[in-house]
């Protein structure tokens, strides 16, 4: 067989399952289907290779090339045939519309009627109704594209203004990929539902895919379309248009948009009925995927053809989405728009370049969309270098069952060293995760200064047991209920996780939460001000992520009703007890096999529909590893969440899969191989797909999953009640100390070079003192701090906590209470550069002390003022504290123009209020 006939054999069969019926050009019989391909048909510029009928009119041709031919200069020679239709012959317009030229490998297609018509490389070939269809249309999409009426930007801020143009600027230049970077907390998803309207009403989408991460964020993102409100119409997305949240495999005919993990997608291509919720809750950041070495295989669905989806939104969009899942993307004839955070440079490849927003957290900081971060360090001895737990004849050391967290007391066999990367996995150290605890608890004053309560705190934990320990542990450094530190994960008992989740978001209550990967990425707690990672993290990607759970600016009165003493959210603070912020992370895992991959993540996996000899071989190995460890009661359980099946059994129905010896015979029946030949090695590849994926079935049903890790669970901890741990340092780490140096560092010197051109600071400078300052003069200073690397917004008082953020950092000893949080405090700001031995205390606090020497002396002298104009005289004080100065003209405004104005002042005070008032200002605010 040469090689074009290899080819025509694979066209045919495409053609078949996408639709076509195939038939030779002698033997035609146009009406046989809806869709007939005829071969070798003649036109008046030569033969096609395929002429496509649908419904009994030409349509289009198809080009058939050998295997491993070039197609990029054959639409040339398939167009020409566009053009050759014989006359009279029945047709759905002239020139044909649609041609495809194909290897049987390599398919690509081009419709001639969107505007400047190019190829573009497909999956298979579309059905013909789908070609019947798109004939039909007024308009293409591709066309609407060009046609989009301007954006209506009444709710949407410069970012995602820019982001919605741009995007649509590319779709209209038909550029198939496009990524969006939005910083978190910069509205990525509102900017997308905004898009996906537009795309559905203006250019006429059929359905748009809208893919996330886990189920939790499908929910997040199905709340987001339902409160959209149409810019057009006032009505809300979902009552103009059907949005699903695929629940089952099945997509309903009416939905315009599609939510799902891209897990229940591959299910669905694969064509599975049923696809279990529990497979989508695991974040696609804590899969190990790095057992493959080439994407999963993905194979022609007619339930679900590749015309389906016009557009592919990929929200967050991980790394692994374009290694192992890449197919699944590539399967649809779809433009594909990313959303992420954090781009990798393999994100970055796979839309080509294509960056039509680069919006990134450094930026959103400066915007203030989001709050920056210190790092604090927290480093024991154990955590940096372990410990050894010496065998003593007659001491017992308490064995956990990681299953059931009984206790057994034994002798140790040996002595005992363990690393730090053992622990909280083979060996806990209890005094090591104590003495983190306890140092957080005692360093909360200096980590946030003039504080009291708790703040929202975000633990990160190496797996649910050690979740467990570190609850355990906080309530009991901090004295605490239950209520005030709680687990959330996946697998948290009692109230649902998204209900923990809304009380961490919403109510005081928990202080703290402790999770593994279920607040890891997406989800937001806008009031949350500290994370503190108890795990190490190697994806660049991931920890971005995760530390972006902290970045969200949140309003101060949400703040303050989770959060009572807290004013502002000006930064967060991560507390890094494992040198997470200082270890090396590459942007992807390489994709050979590791030995150390957990065993639960390659369950994960095979939840998820993955099916690779890798996997299948691994698993293999683990289960007959594990078989030898457990004992009868934890085989019955499996054996009965399994169907009967042993460890060693599952194992073997494994390594039969794989088995060449075994699936040679089968695919010789499969394809009717005749006797004395051989299947091809493509023949036998399919069988072992079938194979391994048949034996993975069983591993699908997470009571099966359940028992296995149970299983393994049940292998015992070694708890270290002995080793005393050691606080090696606590502390701002360098970067931090360093970055607030050179922050002031840079303010001193912009003091000195202006000095003698702003006003405020003429005023300052001056010797003798000259009183005088107006807040108009603050307002001028801190608009000229708004500028790197200060960035004081004179309409958002809080950024200039940054700066007195950075005293704190440098010169803790010189910080007298809480600043920063009025824009009058930049005058405390500059009188401490002046004269760096004086204290730097907020004005309200030195005002608020002046005002109590001077009613002290007033009451030496003999003076005494009613309770009415006590109250008078603390409102004009607490004015001074906010603004430095007092004029009669200011007291016709609020709040004094609620408590009788300027006339009620006179009666007060009668001759004497100009007096008060300069004596105050002079007093107060000099």
């Amino acid at each position: 067989m040469t090689p074009e006939q290899k080819s025509r054999q694979q066209i045919d069969r495409q053609l078949e399952q996408a639709g076509w019926i195939v038939q030779d050009y002698r033997q035609m019989n146009i009406s046989a289907g809806l869709g007939v391909a005829v071969r070798e048909f003649p036109l008046t510029t030569g033969d096609a290779d395929y002429m496509l009928y649908a419904d009994a009119k030409a349509i289009g041709v198809v080009e058939a090339k050998p295997k491993g031919h070039t197609l990029s200069g054959v639409e040339t020679q398939s167009g020409k045939y566009l053009d050759g239709l014989p006359a009279r012959l029945p047709n759905h317009r002239l020139p044909l519309p649609f041609a495809f030229e194909s290897t049987g490998e390599v398919t690509q297609f081009t419709n001639s009627l969107e505007p400047d018509a190019r190829s573009r490389a497909v999956f298979t070939f579309l059905r013909p109704e789908e070609l019947i269809r798109l004939v039909k249309l007024d308009k293409q999409v591709r066309t609407h594209l060009r046609e989009l009426p301007p954006l209506n930007i009444g709710h949407l801020w410069r970012v995602q203004i820019e982001s919605i143009q741009n995007l649509e600027t590319s779709l209209a230049a038909n550029r198939p990929r496009a990524l969006i970077q939005m910083a978190t907390g910069s509205g990525k998803t509102f900017t997308a539902v905004n898009s996906c309207y537009r795309l559905i009403k203006y250019a006429e989408a059929r359905r748009i895919l809208f893919l996330v991460d886990r189920n939790n964020l499908g929910k997040q993102a199905l709340n987001e379309f339902q409160q959209f409100i149409s810019p057009v119409n006032g009505y809300k997305f979902t009552e103009e248009y059907t949005v699903q949240h695929l629940k089952k495999n099945t997509i309903a005919p009416a939905s315009k948009v599609c939510i799902t993990t891209i897990q229940r997608l591959y299910s669905m291509l694969k064509g599975e009925e049923d696809f279990l919720e529990e497979n989508e809750e695991g974040s696609l950041f804590e899969t190990e995927n790095s057992l493959f070495k080439e994407p999963l295989p993905v194979i022609y669905n007619s339930k679900i053809p590749i015309e389906t989806f016009d557009f592919i939104v990929v929200d967050e969009c991980h790394r692994s989405i374009y290694n192992i899942w890449r197919q699944v993307l590539e399967y649809f004839d779809s433009f594909l728009i990313g959303l992420t955070a954090t781009p990798t440079k393999q994100t970055i490849g796979f839309f080509g370049g294509n960056m039509v927003q680069d919006y990134a957290h450094e930026q959103a900081v400066v915007d203030g969309v989001n709050v920056g971060y210190d790092v604090y360090r927290i480093e024991t001895k154990i955590t940096k270098d372990g410990a050894k737990l010496a065998r003593e004849p007659g001491v017992f050391v308490p064995h956990r069952d990681r299953r059931t967290k009984s206790r057994k007391y034994k002798e140790l066999d040996d002595d005992l060293t363990y690393t730090a990367n053992q622990l909280d996995r083979d060996v806990v150290a209890e005094n090591q995760i104590r003495l983190v605890v306890r140092t957080f608890k005692e360093k909360l004053p200096e980590i946030f200064r003039g504080r009291t309560e708790v703040p929202k705190t975000l633990v990160f934990a190496k797996t649910d047991l050690h979740a467990e320990d570190i609850v355990r542990i906080i309530r009991e450094e901090f004295g605490k209920g239950n209520d005030f530190c709680q687990k959330i994960t996946s697998k948290s008992t009692g109230k649902k996780p998204d209900e923990l989740l809304s009380e961490f978001r919403n109510s005081y209550f928990p202080r703290i939460a402790v999770t593994v990967d279920m607040i890891a990425t997406g989800t937001d707690v806008k009031p949350l001000e500290c994370l503190i990672f108890m795990r190490n993290i190697r994806s660049l990607s991931y920890f971005e992520q995760m530390k972006g759970r902290g970045c969200r600016v949140v309003d101060p009165d949400v703040l303050q009703s989770v959060t009572p003493d807290a004013r502002h959210k000006t930064h967060f603070v991560i507390v890094d007890a494992v040198g997470v912020c200082g270890a090396d992370k590459s942007a992807t895992k390489p994709l050979d096999r590791k030995p150390s991959v957990s065993l639960d993540k390659i369950l994960n996996l095979v939840a998820a529909g993955a099916a690779d000899y890798d996997v299948v071989s691994t698993l293999a190995s683990r289960l007959s590893r594990l078989d030898l460890e457990v004992d009868p009661i934890q085989q019955a359980a499996i054996k009965k969440a399994s169907g009967g099946k042993s460890l060693a059994e599952l194992s073997a129905d494994l390594l039969k899969g794989i088995d060449p010896d075994a699936n040679t015979p089968l695919a010789v029946e499969k394809f009717q191989v005749l006797e004395g030949q051989e299947p091809t090695e493509e023949q036998v590849a399919q069988v072992e797909r079938e194979q391994m994926a048949t034996a993975l079935k069983t591993f699908h049903d997470p009571k099966v999953r359940d028992a296995i890790l149970a299983a393994k669970r049940s292998l015992e901890q070694v708890i270290d009640e002995q080793t005393p741990d050691q606080l090696l340092r606590a502390g701002f780490d360098a970067a931090a100390l360093e970055k607030a140096q050179s922050m002031l560092t840079s303010f001193r010197k912009f003091i000195e070079d202006n000095k003698d051109d702003i006003e405020a600071l003429q005023v300052l400078y001056s010797v003798p003192y000259r009183a005088g300052l107006k807040f108009r003069h603050v307002k001028e200073l801190a608009a000229k701090l708004n500028q790197p690397p200060f960035f004081v917004d004179p309409n958002r008082p809080e950024t200039l906590g940054r700066l007195w953020q950075a005293y704190e950092v440098v010169e803790p000893e010189k910080v007298r209470g809480k600043g920063g949080k009025q824009l009058v405090d930049v005058i405390a700001l500059v009188r401490h550069v002046i004269d760096p031995s004086t204290l730097l205390a907020p004005v309200g606090i030195t005002v608020e002390e002046r005002y109590q020497q001077w009613m002290a002396e007033k009451k030496t002298a003999g003076i005494t003022f009613t309770a009415d104009q006590q109250k008078w005289l603390d409102a004009i004080k607490d004015h001074i504290a906010s603004s430095l100065n007092i004029e009669q003209d200011d007291l016709e405004e609020v709040p004094f123009n609620q408590i009788g104005g300027m006339g009620r002042a006179y009666e007060l005070f009668g001759d004497q209020l100009p007096v008060i008032l300069d004596e105050l200002n002079t007093r107060l605010a000099a």
